[in-house]
């Protein structure tokens, strides 16, 4: 599995080179453009292509080169393969046929997306491309919609502004999320707001529909709790709970699932207590 450039040409590493050089064959999404990346890296290749047309029946070719003692090295049209491209089955049957699988890691605009994004990254879920049409697309936004983690999807141009249109009214306007488009070509460009702001970024400037999108939506805020009856006020919860050894941040965590309350708001006041102590 090798990764190739997802825009800029001198993303691609030694190693990519070296093993593309010097596969037996290489398949390809799409011959015609892997042909042109192979040209301009001084290479040459046995191309194949594959794709989700005709994957199950380039298999067993695939798979009788390997018995041979011949190399595949497989590639997408850009980025990491598999990564919302085909080659899961050919990794399968593979991996059932007792022949190694290799990576060669490189180029991912999901990874690349996340590390610019400023959203929180400690995780996160890939979903991919949305359905086109804005019934089904509205439906899986809205089952996403309380998810607790950072969310990271894949868009055209042609179709971001509905898609925005769509986040907006599933996850809400306050919602904070990142454009990032073209990421490592001439026009890249990266953009965090609310939802609501991106959508307007993007009515008033056409440009901005134009080229390849990453969409990084941040975690839905986490449900506020209705404060447990007949508790203790808050001041006399963080005394007994720093008395029984938890520190500041999770003493102002325990204390935002009861009462509902933010934790900074609770971990201000730990701090206050601490520095103030009483009897």
């Amino acid at each position: 599995m090798v990764a190739t450039p997802i825009g800029n040409l001198g993303d691609i590493s030694p190693r990519a080179c070296e093993v593309l050089g010097s596969a037996d064959h290489i398949a390809a999404e799409d011959t015609r453009h892997s042909r042109q990346l192979l040209q301009r890296l001084g290479l040459q290749g046995s191309l194949i292509s594959l794709h989700e047309h005709n994957e199950s029946a380039r298999v067993e070719r695939l798979t009788n080169w390997l018995a041979d003692g011949e190399s595949v090295a497989l590639i997408s049209d850009a980025g990491t393969p598999l990564i919302s491209d085909p080659g899961y089955r050919l990794v399968r049957a593979v991996h059932q046929a007792g022949y190694p699988v290799l990576t060669v890691p490189g180029p991912s605009s999901v990874i690349a997306a996340l590390s610019i994004a400023g959203l929180p990254t400690d995780r996160f879920s890939y979903e991919g491309f949305l359905p086109s049409r804005a019934g089904p697309r509205q439906r899986r936004l809205q089952a996403l919609a309380d998810t607790a983690c950072t969310q990271v999807f894949l868009e055209a141009g042609r179709r971001l502004p509905g898609t925005l249109e769509a986040m907006e009214h599933a996850f809400g306007a306050e919602r904070e999320a990142a454009i990032c488009r073209e990421l490592t070509k001439r026009f890249e460009t990266t953009r965090v707001d609310a939802l609501a702001g991106l959508r307007a970024w993007v009515a008033g400037d056409s440009d901005q529909c134009r080229g390849e999108f990453v969409l990084v939506v941040g975690p839905a805020p986490e449900p506020a709790v209705a404060p447990a009856p007949g508790l203790p006020a808050t001041d006399e919860l963080v005394r007994l709970l720093r008395h029984e050894g938890l520190g500041a941040k999770s003493t102002a965590r325990v204390l935002a699932r009861l009462t509902g309350t933010s934790v900074n708001q609770l971990y201000q006041q730990v701090l206050e207590q601490d520095s103030n102590p009483r009897g």
